[in-house]
């Protein structure tokens, strides 16, 4: 049987999965959380053989308790499956040890095929967001522009935004400035609209 864990933070969704992933002969759902800070507690608790997860969750980003997942158990293939097909995650997701990486409206058949290739050591990836990931290319913003840039997608100030990441605001706005000349928009809610549009927030 190939043990799986589960990471999904919509509670009718996790529960769907899990029960059409249980259909497969070869497969057993052995854990399942709502939220990224479950992750790897669950995963050395049930010691699972594949870990499916979901990247925008409570807490810890599924990209986040992917990387720490491939470093705490190495042994666990990470899959992740996400309703946001953006051509920055599908980066992130490689780059955090990810084996393969598919969009939620795909067939379950394809989702369980995806499973047992993933543990005979293939990388699955879905095929357009593959092309689209090669034509956008990597973020061009530093990981200080990205936190700059994401704590102003909610409209806060530029005070708001010194205070809460301890920076001055004269950086804050040196931040702003070079995030929106990287991305070629006129202001930062446009920059961060495409940097989340391209999934690189």
């Amino acid at each position: 049987m190939i043990r799986v864990l589960l990471a999904e933070d919509q509670g009718m969704m996790r529960g769907a999965l899990a029960l059409l992933l249980g259909l497969e002969d070869d497969i057993e759902v052995v854990a399942q959380v709502a939220s990224g800070d479950e992750v790897v507690p669950a995963a050395l608790d049930a010691r699972p053989d594949v870990a499916l997860l979901d990247i925008e969750m409570p807490g810890r980003n599924g990209l986040d308790a992917a990387a720490e997942l491939r470093r705490r158990v190495p042994s666990c293939r990470v899959l992740i499956l996400t309703t946001f097909g953006r051509p920055g995650y599908l980066r992130r997701a490689m780059e955090a040890g990810a084996d393969g990486f598919l969009v939620k409206d795909g067939p379950v058949e394809e989702l369980a095929g995806a499973i047992r290739r993933v543990l005979r050591g293939e990388r699955v990836i879905d095929p357009a967001l593959a092309a689209a990931a090669l034509g956008t290319g990597p973020s061009p913003l530093t990981d200080r522009e990205r936190d700059v840039l994401a704590a102003a997608a909610d409209g806060s100030t530029i005070a708001d935004i010194a205070a809460r990441l301890h920076l001055s605001e004269s950086t804050v706005r040196n931040y702003l400035s070079s995030s929106i000349g990287k991305t070629g928009t006129r202001n930062r809610i446009e920059a961060a609209r495409l940097a989340r549009h391209n999934g690189w927030l």
